[in-house]
């Protein structure tokens, strides 16, 4: 089973067995976008509470399948159980950065870094790449990943437009690989 396979289960474990069942249905059968939806609306009408790492994870397999803008007000609605935890969501907070120095910086030129995801322990910061559009908006999909320093001015890693997951396990391990 692949890693995506074993996350979908333990995610869709939160929910009751029936509901389970169905959102793992939907991974079998390729409808991943559906899936979620289900996992999501299960999780607010039992009003489940989750972890603040299991909604940053939710939020990046969002990313993956293509959903993130359409659920992310649903994925922030979703209880919070309350416990700190070492990965935060920051997805709300409506502030970007118009580019970072460091090991990517002429991959990131033009791009506006979006802070994404944080770790609560190290500080480090999970953040989506993206370009602007003519009109103004950022681009719907991110060209990159990239983890900076906590004050999030500096890229350590930066990761391709179809890593999200990858550079989400990058942003775990940040606190373990650090001497």
């Amino acid at each position: 089973m692949t890693d995506d396979a074993v996350i979908w289960n333990r995610l869709a474990a939160l929910l009751p067995e029936a509901e389970a069942q169905e959102v793992k249905d939907r991974w079998d059968i390729g409808e991943q976008e559906a899936g979620l939806g289900l996992l999501i609306s299960g999780i607010l009408s039992h009003q489940l509470p989750i972890s603040e790492t299991i909604r940053a994870q939710i939020s990046v397999l969002a990313e993956t399948w293509g959903e993130r803008v359409a659920l992310t007000p649903q994925i922030l609605q979703c209880r919070d159980e309350g416990t700190p935890g070492p990965l935060k969501l920051i997805e709300s907070d409506g502030s970007t950065v118009p580019e970072a120095i460091g090991v990517a910086e002429q991959d990131l030129a033009g791009l506006v870094l979006v802070p994404w995801i944080a770790c609560t322990r190290c500080g480090q910061v999970l953040m989506r790449a993206h370009a602007r559009e003519s009109w103004g908006d950022l681009s719907y999909l991110a060209r990159h990943y990239v983890i900076t320093t906590p004050n999030r001015a500096t890229a350590l890693r930066l990761f391709p437009a179809d890593s999200a997951g990858a550079a989400f396990a990058g942003l775990q391990r940040a606190c373990s690989d650090t001497p």
